[in-house]
């Protein structure tokens, strides 16, 4: 899918600043629980990264989502899971919405600065009691004059602690639970918007991770995305791409898992040989490898039908359901043939099966992606409990 004499020089770029820019930190900034996000963004700016497929008159390439999921499989480079959400997060899911639906002020006053790197965003939409289930949250936001006032709360919001704005979504009437949200730009300096706590993580560990309340935030009409009321289809546009981000960033870290661990087991003495030259170790790495590329062929495959303006959510969900699998299949066979080796805190393998159990989750529960497809087969009505996330 990506075979363009551009698709190639892009991933090209992104592999030498992954090499030189990211890579030699990483393990730093696991430690330290954070990465420097305004100092990797601006840089990814400068390089015109964080735009691909967003307007020119912003500051973006204007380029197809084949560009997009070109990048995120790349940053599968990256030697840990939480700076590759982080950017995934500002590129492909805080700022979406705002590209197509926001107006031209709010283009250019949040977006145009997400492009260059000069500002860092999110996107609350999950709460303590609604994540898959987007339907059920709570925040609200009361229109007061030429002001919506915000409360409520969002929590499990990736680059929240460094974030310049947060893209919300609130509801802003009494209408049904689809037709009562609203998404808004809400600046973090704003009154009333406080940081409950940083949330520790078993894995993602350089991914700044919050808890932010909001009492009385006073913003401006005007900072609504699009009409008020349709914030949960926007919303479900945006997890469209972001299951295929999600999947194509999978491939290339599973792919190197297996090429660590072949490496390892070359080396590996064992029993007067060398642990791969056993043939239950051979046939188990080429067993995942061909899974790999089954999600491979999947998610290009769901790529190429959205790029051509086909309805994907079949097939998003299938190759995001399948990602998150594997991102917890692969790690775990292949820590084992690592011995205690796969047991230490610094071993690649061990915080990718750290990092990657979070993909059956977040985006979309692995059983919100079966009842989406189930749904699609037909086996659900359309009133099925899992519609909120569909």
């Amino acid at each position: 899918m990506f075979d363009s004499h551009e698709h190639q020089e892009l991933q090209r770029t992104l592999k030498r600043f992954i090499d030189s820019e990211i890579n030699p930190h990483v393990d730093e900034w696991e430690e330290a629980g954070s990465f420097p996000a305004h100092e990797v963004f601006r840089k990814l700016g400068q390089l015109g990264l964080l735009g691909l497929t967003k307007p020119p008159e912003y500051g973006g390439l204007g380029l197809d989502y084949s560009y997009s999921m070109a990048m995120a499989e790349t940053l599968g480079h990256i030697d840990c899971g939480g700076i590759p959400m982080a950017i995934g997060v500002h590129t492909d899911m805080c700022t979406p919405a705002l590209a197509r639906f926001g107006s031209d002020a709010l283009r250019r006053q949040f977006l145009a600065p997400a492009i260059s790197g000069e500002m860092v965003g999110c996107v609350g939409v999950s709460e303590s009691q609604a994540g898959s289930d987007v339907a059920a949250i709570r925040t609200s936001a009361r229109k007061d004059g030429g002001d919506y006032i915000i409360n409520g709360h969002k929590m499990w919001i990736t680059n929240s602690l460094q974030a310049d704005w947060m893209c919300v979504l609130a509801n802003t009437s009494d209408a049904g639970p689809h037709r009562n949200k609203t998404l808004i730009m809400v600046p973090m300096d704003t009154p009333g918007v406080s940081a409950g706590k940083k949330i520790r993580k078993i894995g993602m560990n350089s991914s700044d991770t919050g808890l932010f309340h909001f009492d009385e935030v006073r913003v401006p009409i005007h900072y609504a995305i699009g009409e008020e009321g349709m914030g949960f289809s926007y919303q479900m546009q945006q997890f469209q791409e972001e299951r295929l981000w999600a999947a194509a960033n999978a491939i290339q870290t599973l792919v190197n898992c297996i090429d660590v661990t072949v490496e390892w087991a070359r080396e590996r003495s064992l029993f007067g040989g060398q642990l791969l030259d056993k043939q239950h170790v051979q046939f188990k790495l080429a067993e995942l490898k061909t899974e790999v590329e089954s999600l491979r062929a999947l998610t290009y495959r769901a790529g190429a039908q959205y790029v051509a303006g086909g309805d994907v959510t079949e097939l998003a969900s299938m190759a995001k359901l399948k990602a998150g699998r594997l991102l917890r299949v692969v790690p775990d066979a292949c820590l084992q043939f690592w011995g205690g080796m796969g047991y230490s805190w610094e071993n690649r393998v061990a915080r990718l099966f750290r990092d990657g159990r979070l993909a059956s989750i977040a985006g979309g529960a692995d059983e919100i992606m079966l009842g989406i497809i189930a749904r699609q087969m037909g086996l659900q009505s359309r009133g099925g409990n899992t519609r909120s996330a569909s």
